[in-house]
């Protein structure tokens, strides 16, 4: 399954299971939009993301850890 910036819970996951002991609040956007781009199954234009974008991937992380 690859990953595209609008499959921001399914990318929330990925990062919750790759670092779980990171707090996603603490994060820079920068460092998540690097972090994304890593992942194995992502497959999108890293150009394409944007603050909202992010935003969204942060909260949907944040949403997996409650």
């Amino acid at each position: 399954m690859s990953l595209k910036w609008t499959d921001s819970l399914d990318i929330a996951i990925a990062l919750d299971e790759k670092y779980p002991e990171i707090d996603p609040m603490a994060l820079r956007f920068t460092d998540l939009r690097s972090w994304v781009c890593a992942l194995e199954e992502f497959d999108d234009d890293p150009e394409h993301s944007g603050e909202k974008i992010l935003e969204a991937i942060q909260m949907a992380w944040m949403d997996e850890r409650s």
